[in-house]
């Protein structure tokens, strides 16, 4: 089957998100997105993705009201931590839904109750198909190609990357600009070739086409590369 994906949006959060009297304009703006099949509904039901903050259902009732302001219908968890997860409900829920949502929370756990529960191939076949997904913080490094972690957090020599879903084939981080993308710079010293990564800023989005073209919304996302060994800035997008 061809490739039918959508364009993913990639979303920092943060900058009052939770304070904005109106709705957000970035979750408005991915609401937006159609399938490839060209449908396109007032109100797009979602299929929310918990599994980076445990399903959590505090967080999970919040950011259904961000969604719901902003323009989305039915927000229905996809069951997939604790004692409640159940993947062959999950999958329902995503296949029923017209966009997907993956929150925040952790990302290595994020992948690691996705891998558990069979879900990650899951989630490619449904971008591959032409299901619109986005993502807020976590959720947004999730839905890209790879991250980074520690074995022993105070030795940066034991960092090292592990898969995402590549739904969104970039490497980025969110709301990192206040310590200067310290684990961004690390994932691109890492990563292979003449990998980019992408720094959202809080407030922003990082738009992924579904041809790989990228766009910025509602600020800067700044742009690192490997020169010499090192990860330096070498420009940004501009959305505003």
């Amino acid at each position: 089957m061809a490739d039918r994906r959508a364009a993913v949006y990639l979303l920092a959060g943060g900058r009052g998100m939770d304070r904005r009297r109106g709705p957000d304009p970035l979750i408005s703006a991915a609401l937006g997105l159609s399938g490839a099949d060209g449908r396109r509904s007032s109100r797009p039901s979602v299929a929310y993705v918990g599994a980076a903050s445990g399903d959590n259902s505090v967080f999970r009732v919040w950011i259904a009201k961000t969604l719901k302001k902003a323009g989305a219908g039915a927000v229905t968890l996809a069951p997939l931590c604790g004692r409640r997860a159940d993947p062959a409900k999950a999958t329902a829920v995503l296949e029923e839904a017209d966009i997907v949502f993956v929150s925040g929370g952790d990302v290595e756990e994020g992948m690691r109750v996705l891998a558990a529960t069979g879900m990650v191939e899951t989630l490619r076949s449904m971008s591959r198909k032409g299901k619109p997904f986005f993502g807020i913080s976590a959720g947004s490094i999730m839905l890209a190609r790879q991250w980074v972690r520690w074995s022993d957090p105070s030795d940066d020599s034991t960092a090292e990357l592990f898969p995402c879903l590549d739904i969104a084939p970039v490497h980025c981080d969110t709301h990192g600009e206040a310590d200067g993308w310290e684990e961004l710079k690390t994932l691109v010293r890492l990563a292979p070739g003449r990998t980019v990564g992408h720094g959202i800023v809080s407030g922003t989005a990082l738009v992924v086409g579904p041809d790989g073209a990228l766009s910025a919304l509602g600020g800067e996302i700044h742009r690192f590369a490997r020169r010499s060994g090192e990860a330096v800035q070498v420009g940004s997008l501009d959305g505003r």
